[in-house]
């Protein structure tokens, strides 16, 4: 699998849950892939070390990389 985006669908789940798919994607991310969270879930802002964050700004949008 060569690339993997993945919009939403954290919201509905618990912690444990968030965790246990977070160890699945990373295993892809181990073996080269690249995975991609479009979330809003303040948890994964906490545990996912490289983020491209988009804000909404008054004329447009801000794009936040860290």
């Amino acid at each position: 699998l060569g690339a993997m985006f993945i919009d939403e669908g954290f919201g509905s789940l618990d912690q444990n849950s968030i965790y246990d798919a977070l160890e699945v994607l990373q295993g892809i991310q181990k073996a080269n892939g690249l995975v991609g969270i479009i979330s809003h879930v303040e948890l994964l802002k906490d545990v996912i070390p490289t983020k491209i964050e988009v804000h909404k700004k008054k004329n447009g949008s801000e794009l936040v990389i860290s």
